[in-house]
């Protein structure tokens, strides 16, 4: 253009007098320059949200509101707080816990400025991407987490945070930070700061821990869920594994010398777990299953429930939680006697009943009681589900015959059908037949039908011959739920114990029911369901939870109850012989009408009812604390309950008739 023509662009871009691919290189000039630029742009946006972002008022996590358990009915079942956190000054915290906290988490804590650049970067990154927003936090910025912002993992948070932690390092002392970072962080049972932890764990005063209990208090810091020793075997591993590296760090750092470090040799092992007296009975029990509800449907952790304020509407029906548990004491107190017969001792027994319409978990029993007996018998992966498995296997051959024949299943009653054998064997408690069905089905498929009708993954045993057998161990809520399959037309809808939450009174995302899922045929559940009450009656004897006099004790296991008829959905124990360890029941209730009646569906099983009737599980098994197997059960309740067999079965008839 005239006039312009030899006149200096201010960005020589394309590059002038240049051909080809060099016309499209920028000079270094360039590059530095708008290097430069960015750098002041990016230092003027820091400088811009520096000033505007304050340091806020801190959290007052004394203040905040328990957390509330409702029963179904709506009252409420238990409050459950205030925050358990104690302050305490950094002169009543030994050394040694100073020294362990700093070496697990921050060991430039005394010289750095208060952030990790590295770490928000790849926080901020793994938000981005989709993944957990992982550490690099400084102690500083754990604090400022802890004190003056919410745990959401987002971009804006994190970026606050690294502000924050910036003018509180500025601001405050070293000794400030770390004594408030000290009284604010989760430890896990419930305790919020180092005091109490110090009593949660090992029932002292922070200020007479050792430097070996300090280390594993410095271990929770990473995730007391993970790292909490009493929380099963792979947690106690995770915790001595991070006991003794925070004690051989600190030696790395200088702050403990070696000859200090030899003297803590032997893990510290905390104090049992413990529930407050507002939880005794079944109530702690049910909190733990609401809770992991909870936390598998919302992401919510047991940090978040301990800070309060939250509003829990459970399932759980009181009456019939109150009945089952009268049940269960009624069997113990007439069948046991463990002074009289050393079977008897140590006998447990867990139960739970789950709605087949919608999964809902309506009552369960855990145990004798949740502040002496921690471990929840219903909700437990260590129970093996014996013959109670069986009927998986039969209903994976029927829904294969279906498949195979493009028909509705042929009856099982008949000669003709290739499952005759399964049913006669189940009644019989014979096994062979169940070891070939699973060689004919192929035991990748009885696994994916009982994956599909409930179970967890991590309770099936390895596919292994003796699999079709019963090796798995399912919960009792587990196979509750995963029975109702076959009392709800092929339908199953995943157990839940939470039924909405409230956090300030707004609702918290998560608690969605999905629909149920087809998972056999209504035909093939039909011929399930009539296998199974026929074995049942088989099984139990002519006349086993039924009272048809209404004095209670007319059938041979004396169930009681007027005039009505109880159609039992499985019985059966674990292993024959001395090597059985465990008995199982599962049942439903039917009034002798069973099949008709408003909301029945037309293919439905007769017999299954409108899907309100719950499916109850009833274990029994034998547990010495501590000790690493189940006990055997030869013996158990005195020469005629068939080595225990017939316990489960009298819960379930107790059950039903108890007001």
């Amino acid at each position: 253009m005239k006039g312009t023509k030899g006149r200096r662009r201010f960005i020589d871009y394309p590059r002038r007098g240049r051909e080809g691919l060099r016309r499209w290189l920028p000079s270094w000039r360039l590059v530095a320059g708008t290097f430069g630029v960015g750098i002041v742009g990016v230092a003027g946006l820091f400088a811009l949200v520096y000033v505007n972002i304050g340091i806020p008022n801190e959290n007052d996590l004394a203040g905040r509101e328990a957390t509330v358990y409702y029963w179904a009915d709506g009252s409420q079942m238990v409050s459950v707080g205030p925050v358990n956190r104690q302050n305490i000054s950094l002169d009543k915290v030994p050394d040694s816990v100073e020294s362990a906290v700093i070496a697990a988490e921050n060991a430039t804590f005394y010289s750095d400025s208060g952030v990790s650049l590295k770490g928000i970067a790849r926080a901020v990154v793994n938000m981005v991407s989709g993944e957990e927003a992982q550490g690099g936090s400084t102690i500083t910025q754990q604090y400022v987490k802890n004190t003056y912002l919410s745990q959401d993992q987002t971009v804006t948070r994190k970026i606050r945070e690294f502000v924050i932690a910036l003018k509180v390092n500025n601001q405050k002392s070293k000794q400030e930070i770390l004594r408030g970072y000290l009284n604010t962080s989760w430890f896990g049972r419930g305790s919020y700061g180092i005091q109490a932890a110090a009593h949660a764990y090992y029932g002292i005063d922070a200020q007479r821990l050792n430097p070996g209990q300090a280390a594993l208090l410095a271990a929770l810091l990473k995730g007391a869920e993970q790292y909490d020793p009493g929380l099963g075997k792979a947690s106690h591993e995770r915790a001595v594994t991070r006991w003794k590296w925070i004690l051989d760090r600190q030696v790395e750092t200088g702050a403990m010398s070696a000859a200090e470090r030899a003297k803590y040799r032997v893990f510290p092992e905390p104090r049992a777990l413990e529930k407050p007296t507002s939880q005794a009975g079944q109530t702690g029990y049910l909190v733990d299953v609401a809770n992991k509800f909870i936390k598998s449907g919302s992401g919510l952790t047991d940090k978040d429930l301990a800070l309060g304020g939250y509003r829990i509407h459970t399932t759980f029906d009181k009456q019939r939680t109150r009945r089952l548990e009268k049940a269960v004491t009624a069997v113990r107190k007439r069948d046991l006697d463990p002074k009289k017969r050393k079977a008897d001792a140590f006998v447990e027994f867990g139960a739970a009943s789950v709605r087949p319409r919608d999964g809902a978990i309506v009552a369960l029993y855990g145990g004798t009681d949740a502040t002496r007996h921690f471990n929840n018998n219903a909700d437990t992966t260590a129970v093996p589900a014996g013959s109670a498995f069986k009927p998986f296997v039969l209903a994976a051959a029927l829904q294969q015959q279906a498949e195979e024949l493009g028909t509705k299943p042929v009856p099982v009653g008949r000669e003709t059908s290739p499952s005759s054998d399964l049913v006669g064997a189940l009644m019989q408690g014979e096994n062979p037949p169940f070891v070939k069905a699973g060689q004919r089905i192929g035991l990748a498929r009885i696994r994916h039908l009982a994956l599909a009708a409930g179970l967890h993954k991590e309770s099936l045993a390895r596919l292994e011959p003796t699999f079709p057998l019963g090796t798995s161990a399912p919960s009792a809520i587990r196979l509750a739920s995963a029975y109702t399959t076959f009392a709800n037309g092929g339908e199953h809808a995943d157990p839940y114990a939470v039924s909405r939450v409230t956090h300030d009174g707004r609702p918290v995302d998560g608690f969605d029911r999905p629909a149920p899922e087809q998972v056999l045929t209504p035909d093939v559940a039909q011929q399930v369901t009539g296998a199974l009450e026929g074995w049942g009656w088989r099984t139990l004897g002519p006349d086993p939870v039924r009272s048809t006099d209404g004095k209670g004790e007319d059938g041979p296991h004396g169930a009681g109850g007027g005039q009505r008829v109880y159609l039992p959905v499985a019985a059966g124990g674990s292993e024959p012989g001395d090597r059985m360890k465990s008995a199982w029941f599962i049942g439903t209730a039917q009034g002798a009408g069973g099949a008709t009646g408003p909301g029945i569906r037309p293919d439905r099983a007769p017999g299954a009812g409108d899907g309100n009737e719950p499916t109850t599980a009833v274990t029994v098994f034998r547990n010495k604390p501590g000790a690493p197997e189940l006990l055997p059960m030869q013996g158990v309740g005195g020469p005629g309950t068939g080595l225990g067999t017939s316990l489960p079965p009298r819960v379930w008839a107790a059950y039903q008739d108890a007001s």
